[in-house]
């Protein structure tokens, strides 16, 4: 039998939601092991001078825990 957790992190990218995801997927396994998915709950934009230059993702991750 297996138990799972799911944890929230915002990552954050200069170019895309897909990239902000990647990173932050990417930055969660160096800590975190066993991630079997993810779900993309909030999506948001860094505004400045009327230019985004920031794209944001706030994700649910799940992984087993050992």
């Amino acid at each position: 039998m297996s138990v799972a957790k799911v944890i929230e992190i915002t990552a954050s990218s200069p170019t895309s939601f897909a990239e902000a995801a990647k990173a932050g997927i990417a930055k969660a396994s160096e800590t975190v092991h066993g991630i079997k998915g993810a779900w993309v709950s909030e999506e948001s934009l860094v505004v400045e001078n009327d230019q985004v230059t920031e794209f944001r993702v706030t994700m649910r991750v799940s992984f087993i825990l050992d």
